[in-house]
């Protein structure tokens, strides 16, 4: 398809977004062109856009929660009508090949491709994406209602799913991604104790509305030892306050993609069996997984709506911490 389109281009990290238009991606044999009726904003836009996570593409269009229909199939595509509504994630192509793509752990694979990060992503009208890695989206969800599940919920129930059978789970950092996983975790039968930055009295009303039976700042003890600990906030001192809350036998699971250092800690914390792993990417299956989960069960998201030139003021209000469950844009 010829043409022109809008779209919040990042040309060097560092740098704010700038507002451009630019030719309207061609699909591969195996790619679809998508008209993009939502993006959501993703602490991980912000980790690139500050130059944390390295070598992205350059010029780079952003972007991982991708909503919209679609417009043209490439040659080869077997998925997925035109008109149809799909959702594009984070992982957006792995090789298929490596030892990890091999054994199911294509989260893992050296090869993989990121959507918004090693391609272009969903800050645009326009969208590329390899067929293979969209998921078909529940119909009753809006665009904009839908948009975070596409990475804060699947990455949140990543790390749900790697605390096990915990029963008592604590949530530290109370962003998108807690707001989802708190309410699969309540569906699921557990108890949430949501921990906020000191003094965040609004978080943690929002934390109580969505079921927390107890919300505190991080520097608080909780009304009972954790089984495990789900660390969305990118503070890696966070990692030894944790592992003081969480029981014998339990886990602190890290789930950000990137982390300031975690300082020394004493050993007698980490003894007893506690357990600190991370969560890194996603696979379809996950997708396949929460999805099906997300039809059973309505889950709630809130949302703030900008439109597209407004992103750099989405991504400030979310570093600042003042979007209450997720920024989404309406290009």
């Amino acid at each position: 398809m010829a043409g022109q389109m809008r779209a919040m281009v990042l040309a060097k990290p560092g740098e704010a977004l700038r507002e451009a238009v630019v030719g309207v991606p061609k699909c591969g044999p195996k790619e679809i062109l998508l008209q993009v009726h939502a993006c959501g904003v993703c602490r991980t836009d912000l980790h690139i856009l500050d130059g944390e996570l390295p070598d992205p593409k350059i010029p780079l269009i952003p972007g991982h929660e991708v909503v919209g229909t679609v417009f043209a199939r490439g040659s080869e595509v077997e998925r997925f009508a035109i008109g149809q509504r799909i959702g594009v994630p984070w992982l957006g192509w792995t090789c298929g090949q490596c030892r990890f793509c091999l054994s199911g752990r294509e989260n893992l694979c050296e090869r993989a491709r990121f959507t918004g990060y090693t391609r272009d992503g969903g800050y645009s009208q326009f969208a590329i994406a390899d067929e293979r890695f969209c998921f078909d989206l529940p119909a009753t969800y809006a665009d904009a209602e839908v948009a975070p599940l596409l990475c804060a919920g699947l990455i949140g129930y990543r790390a749900l799913v790697a605390a096990g059978d915990a029963t008592t789970i604590g949530i530290y950092g109370f962003g998108a991604a807690a707001h989802i996983v708190s309410q699969v975790a309540r569906q699921q039968g557990r108890t949430i104790f949501a921990f906020t930055r000191p003094g965040d009295v609004q978080r943690q009303e929002f934390a109580k509305e969505l079921g927390a039976a107890w919300a505190g700042d991080s520097t608080q003890s909780p009304p009972e030892p954790l089984d495990a600990a789900l660390l969305f906030a990118p503070d890696g001192s966070l990692v030894p306050q944790a592992l003081r809350q969480t029981a014998k036998g339990g886990t602190v699971v890290c789930a950000g993609i990137h982390m300031s250092d975690i300082p020394s800690f004493a050993y007698s914390i980490l003894w007893g069996e506690r357990v600190v792993r991370s969560v890194a990417n996603l696979t379809r299956r996950d997708g396949e997984e929460f999805f099906n989960f997300a039809r059973r069960y309505k889950i709630q998201t809130t949302i703030e709506e900008f439109p597209l030139h407004a992103a750099n003021d989405a991504l400030e209000r979310l570093r600042t911490g003042s979007i209450r469950g997720a920024a989404v844009l309406m290009p």
